[in-house]
C-alpha cells in the first residue's frame, strides 16, 4: 500500500514548525469543544457520540473557512492512528485468526455484492469507480464498530471487530493499488514491490509476537511492573507504535497500519492483566478525550456529496443487500440478534469517507460517485445506529424469559 501523501507523521512536523501554534490550538479547541457538545447530545438520544462529532464537522465546515487546513487535516490523522491503536488493543491476534475464519469469507462476498451493485450506477461499465467505490461500500470502520458494541453485544465484538480491520485493511489496499494503477498504468514492478514488503513486515511482526509469547512473556511483564507510573508506560508504548509507523509509511502502507499493529501485540496475553489495564485506560483517554472528536469531525469538515432520487436509490440498494448479507452469514436462532449482529458488521465507516477523499483528489474517482459513496456511508453507520437502537429497545420491553 502507498503512505497517504497528505497525511503523515513527518508531514505534521514539517508544518506544525511553520504555522503560529496558538492558532492551530485555537481551532482545535473550537472543533473538540463543539463536537464533544454534540456528542454529548446525541449520547443523550441513545445514538453513538461519535455521529454529533460528524455532525459537528458538517456544520463548521459553513464557519471556520480560514483555519490552516493542512495542519487540521495531519491533526486528523493522527487521530485515525489513536483510533487504530484502540481497535488494535481490543482484539488479539488469536481472536482475529479465530474470527477472520467467519469474517475473511463474508468481506470476499460483500466486496462482490457492492462491486455488481454499483454497475447499474455507473451505466454498466467496470472501472475505477466500481472497484474504489465497492471497496468504500464493503468498510466497516474499526473504532465505529468499538463504538457499537453496545448494541450488539460484547460476546460477537471479536467477530466485528475483525471484519473491521479486515474491511479497513483491503480497503486500503484496493483504493491505493487501483490509485498507483491510474496514475502508472502498465508499470507494474513497483507494485509488486510494495506488496511483498507488506507482507514481509506484517508477517515478521506476528511471528515475533508469537515468539514472545512463549519465551519472553514474564520478562516483559516483571519490566512492565517496576515502571512506576501509567505515563511511563504509555510513554514506551508510544515509542513502540510510532516506530512501527514509521516503518509501515516507509515500505508504502498507511501509518494508521502501524498503530494498529502495535495495539495487536500488546494484548493482555502477552504483557499480563494489570499492565495492559493501565494502557488501555490512558490511550482511551487521550484518544477519545483529543483526537478521535478532531478526526470525526474533519471527516465531517470535508463531506460532500449531492442530494437527488438516484443518490437515494443507490443508498438503499447498498444498505439493503449488505443488511441481509451480513445478517444471513452471522445470524442466530432469533431474527432480532441477526439482525443487530448484520448491522454492526453493516456499519459502514468514516475511514470509507477518507479513501473517497483519497481517490477523489487523484482523479481515479468520480465526483459522482464520489458524492454518492460518501452519503452512503454516512447515513449506513447513522441507520446502523438507529437499527441496533430500536432493536434492542424492542428486545428490552420484552417480558424476561421470552424469544
Amino acid at each position: 500500500m502507498i503512505a497517504s501523501s497528505h497525511g503523515t507523521i513527518k508531514g505534521f512536523l514539517k508544518f506544525a514548525a511553520h504555522t503560529g501554534t496558538m492558532e492551530i490550538i485555537g481551532y482545535v479547541f473550537i472543533i473538540i469543544a463543539f463536537a464533544r457538545l454534540l456528542a454529548e447530545g446525541f449520547e443523550r438520544l441513545g445514538y453513538p457520540g461519535f455521529l454529533g462529532e460528524i455532525t459537528a464537522g458538517m456544520i463548521l465546515s459553513a464557519l471556520l473557512l480560514d483555519m490552516p487546513r493542512d495542519q487540521m487535516e495531519l491533526l486528523a490523522e493522527l487521530g485515525l492512528f489513536f483510533l487504530m491503536i484502540s481497535a488494535g488493543l481490543e482484539v488479539t491476534p488469536e481472536e482475529l485468526h479465530y474470527a477472520g475464519k467467519i469474517t475473511l469469507p463474508l468481506y470476499a462476498l460483500t466486496y462482490t455484492a457492492m462491486f455488481l451493485v454499483t454497475l447499474p450506477f455507473t451505466g454498466w461499465t467496470v472501472g475505477s469507480d466500481n472497484i474504489i467505490s465497492a471497496a468504500i461500500l464493503s468498510t466497516a470502520s474499526a473504532p465505529i464498530v468499538l463504538r457499537l458494541k453496545r448494541f450488539f453485544g460484547s460476546d460477537f465484538l471479536h467477530v466485528a471487530l475483525s471484519y473491521a480491520v479486515i474491511s479497513e485493511i483491503f480497503g486500503l489496499f484496493i483504493v491505493y493499488m487501483t490509485i498507483r494503477f491510474h496514475e502508472n498504468p502498465g508499470d507494474y514492478g513497483p507494485i509488486l514491490s510494495s506488496i511483498l514488503k507488506d507482507f514481509i513486515f506484517v508477517g515478521t511482526l506476528l511471528y515475533i509476537n508469537y515468539l514472545l509469547g512463549i519465551k519472553q512473556k514474564v520478562r516483559i511483564i516483571r519490566f512492565l511492573r517496576r515502571l512506576k507510573s501509567d505515563e511511563a508506560v504509555f510513554g514506551l508504548f508510544m515509542v513502540f507504535s510510532t516506530s512501527l509507523a514509521f516503518i509501515s509509511e516507509e515500505i508504502g502502507m498507511h501509518f494508521s497500519i502501524g498503530g494498529f499493529l502495535a495495539g495487536l501485540m500488546m494484548h493482555s496475553d502477552l504483557v499480563g492483566t494489570k499492565q495492559y489495564d493501565r494502557l488501555t485506560t490512558i490511550v482511551s483517554g487521550v484518544t477519545y478525550g483529543i483526537f478521535a472528536p478532531i478526526f470525526f469531525a474533519w471527516r465531517g469538515l470535508n463531506f460532500e456529496t449531492e442530494l437527488s432520487l438516484v443518490v437515494i436509490e443507490f443508498f438503499i440498494a447498498i444498505y439493503l443487500v449488505r443488511l441481509t448479507l451480513s445478517s444471513l452469514i452471522v445470524r442466530k436462532t432469533d431474527l432480532s440478534t441477526s439482525l443487530v449482529r448484520g448491522a454492526g458488521i453493516a456499519s459502514f465507516g468514516v475511514l470509507g469517507l477518507l479513501m473517497g477523499e483519497i481517490s477523489f483528489v487523484s482523479g481515479a474517482l468520480s465526483e459522482h460517485m464520489y458524492a454518492m459513496a460518501s452519503l452512503a456511508s454516512v447515513l449506513g453507520i447513522f441507520t446502523s445506529a438507529t437499527l441496533g437502537r430500536v432493536i434492542n429497545h424492542y428486545k428490552a420491553e420484552k417480558p424476561s424469559g421470552t424469544v
